[in-house]
């Protein structure tokens, strides 16, 4: 009996948290985020004041949760292993274009854009706590391959920035500036798939990998 409890209250905290986040994204979106207070975010979730402030004792600790899981993968997963440079990094891609096609995306980068003159402290939050872990995951992911052998990359960092983009000037920024831009699955993984031959062709080793300080 005691190890259920835990866990019944685990789940009900979690639903909790998910319609907070929701009615937030929703209601930043509507009223902006200075106008939007913790006592209207509450009654829109559903939740008691006391619940809210719980789980989230500040509107910038609520907006970092909305980035947080914005951009987390759906199961955390960690980073291809090195040895088939077209594999991992077409993973990387695939996992990248499905974050920049959730609905939630795009309503964060639109929050962050319409805030950023009187706020810049969220687009700050968007930056260190949603893009750029994802983007040092890419980076290392690159390096590993590097030390590996299996590509020869000066600048990890450049390199990381250019598969990326690739992907999300075709895969997000058009749907965030274009009402009803629709990107068929066919259209992603052609997209994603170009994205990796085109790094591929372009650090490829032909020998042993060399120091990225030569």
């Amino acid at each position: 009996m005691s190890s259920v409890v835990p866990t019944y209250h685990q789940r009900v905290a979690q639903e909790k948290r998910s319609l907070i986040v929701a009615a937030a994204t929703v209601l930043f979106l509507e009223l902006g985020y200075d106008r939007t207070t913790l006592a209207r975010i509450a009654e829109r979730s559903g939740v008691s004041r006391a619940t809210l402030f719980k789980q989230f004792p500040s509107k910038a600790a609520l907006f970092d949760a909305i980035v947080t899981e914005s951009w987390s993968t759906a199961d955390d997963e960690d980073a291809p292993p090195t040895g088939n440079f077209v594999d991992g990094l077409s993973t990387l891609g695939r996992r990248y274009a499905t974050l920049l096609s959730r609905p939630q995306m795009t309503d964060l980068f639109r929050i962050v854009i319409a805030e950023l003159p009187r706020f810049p402290e969220l687009a700050h939050a968007q930056f260190s706590h949603g893009k750029m872990p994802y983007f040092e995951s890419v980076r290392s992911y690159l390096l590993a391959e590097h030390e590996a052998g299996a590509v020869r990359i000066e600048d990890a960092e450049l390199a990381a920035t250019q598969f990326l983009g690739m992907i999300s000037n075709y895969v997000f920024w058009p749907r965030l500036l274009v009402p009803g831009w629709e990107v068929s699955t066919e259209g992603v993984t052609q997209v994603v798939d170009e994205a990796v031959r085109t790094i591929a062709a372009r650090y490829a080793a032909t020998g042993p990998a060399s120091s990225l300080n030569d």
